[in-house]
């Protein structure tokens, strides 16, 4: 029976003393207590022996969630956190602060197999895959440094008007003198030092490329905008009560990004990617995989910005075509703003399931998909299947997702070639994932 079990059916509160097992997709690994419930344990590492506290679950859940809050038998693996605001408990922005960084790579690269061997049937042979997850450029650093890549970072508000960081599955606020993953850019900018009456979140945002600044400021209902006076020059934006929208408030409404030596717009706190090195580092695996040749026709799909499409069209030259297609308004303003010296670039908007049939497109040469968390699902596949492409670049968030569609994709005729996994989001569970794919029938 577990220490300290409530009298009603919640178990939270009660402890198990347990071994950890594997690790699993979202930051925590596997336990079973002596009457097999599973937990999943985070602030825990593979083989260690801990004091197990639950957070979440009753005496009818699948499994209960927990927090390793005793560390009986540590693992090698096992490092003090380098941020004060990690553990059980605290801050729930990073998952892996305990582990060294070559530990936290090993996990991911677990996670990745598993996830390709369960939802996929592949192993990492026939994925085309080495096993090992890279660090992004300049991030290879010793135990106990943290690589400081965060370029954006979205500040909780508490009641007391101070800036923090919500803790794991929870509405409740870390309020915290400094982000130890936040780059420079966004750590010069002193949000966590002042106080922020009125407003739930503060995003800010620090460029890769130039020195624009930004903060995105959500008020709470009724409250009024404080005046921003922060330690270095920045764009101020609001998000509107009533429809949802971002507003400028002063300043540019928009930040410029850089990569693949051309420069982005992205409006209104618009998707990028986050470390400052995964643009270029994406591009570059990406055009590495698909080996675009003069006078291709391609599709970008869920383009954003147009990052893809900027490089595809570079590539393809002037006899070649790129579509892209994105569903947000300001994306497909911003894709059509920064792709414009393109004359064969074409850029639509809408969902993709919606807009790629209207296209009346029947074949292409090479297709590059950026799919949200949820993946592009089975419908998508298989009408990018049917285009009948060269190569296909999958960029994956979430490698469930991946392997999911690259079953749908081995169903509708395509097979991967190679695949390569990135560590661009240190300390936390994230990993990113660039799979090319191509026609099954043809050879290695």
């Amino acid at each position: 029976m577990p220490k300290n079990a409530p009298e009603s059916s919640s178990l939270v509160g009660a402890e198990y003393e347990v071994e950890i097992g594997p690790v699993a997709h979202g930051g925590h690994c596997i336990a079973r207590t002596d009457e097999g419930r599973v937990l999943f344990v985070r602030h825990a590492l593979p083989g260690e022996r801990v004091v197990a506290r639950v957070t979440e679950g009753d005496e009818t859940s699948r499994f209960l969630r927990a927090d390793a809050v005793t560390v009986l038998d540590a693992s090698k693996d096992r490092i003090p956190a380098p941020c004060p605001y990690a553990g059980p408990g605290r801050c729930g922005g990073c998952d892996w602060q305990h582990a060294k960084p070559g530990a936290q790579r090993r996990l991911k690269g677990e996670v990745v197999a598993e996830q390709l061997h369960r939802l996929a049937g592949l192993t990492p042979e026939e994925a085309g895959w080495d096993g090992t997850v890279v660090p992004a450029e300049g991030d290879k650093l010793p135990a106990g440094e943290v690589p400081q890549w965060r370029t954006r970072v979205q500040y909780a508000v508490d009641a007391a008007g101070r800036a923090g960081l919500r803790r794991h599955r929870s509405h409740e606020v870390e309020p915290i003198d400094h982000c130890v993953i936040a780059a420079e850019g966004v750590s010069e900018l002193g949000v966590e030092k002042r106080e922020w009456p009125g407003m739930a979140s503060v995003e800010a945002i620090a460029a890769t490329g130039s020195q624009d600044r930004q903060v995105i400021l959500t008020p709470r209902p009724g409250a009024r905008l404080p005046l921003v006076e922060l330690d270095k020059p920045v764009s101020v934006l609001r998000v509107e009560e009533k429809d949802g929208g971002v507003h400028r408030v002063h300043g540019r409404p928009f930040v410029r990004e850089r990569a693949d030596d051309r420069t982005y717009r992205v409006g209104n706190g618009g998707f990028w990617q986050v470390h400052p090195k995964a643009a270029d580092t994406l591009v570059r695996a990406v055009m590495q995989g698909l080996l675009p040749r003069k006078g291709d026709t391609a599709l970008d799909l869920y383009c954003g910005v147009g990052l893809f499409a900027g490089a595809l069209a570079d590539r393809v030259g002037d006899k070649g075509a790129v579509l892209g297609i994105e569903s947000g308004k300001r994306a497909v303003e911003d894709a059509r703003h920064n792709l414009q010296g393109f004359d064969r670039v074409r850029i639509e908007q809408g969902k993709v399931d919606q807009v790629l049939p209207r296209t009346g497109i029947t074949e292409v040469d090479l297709i590059v998909l950026d799919p949200p968390r949820a993946g592009a699902g089975k419908q998508v596949v298989r009408h990018l299947a049917a285009l009948g492409a060269r190569r296909i670049a999958y960029v994956a968030c979430d490698p469930a997702a991946l392997a999911r569609d690259l079953a749908y994709f081995r169903e509708s005729g395509y097979k991967p070639r190679t695949l390569r996994a990135f560590d661009l989001f240190p300390m936390t569970h994230h990993v990113e994932c660039v799979a090319i794919l191509e026609p099954a029938g043809k050879g290695a």
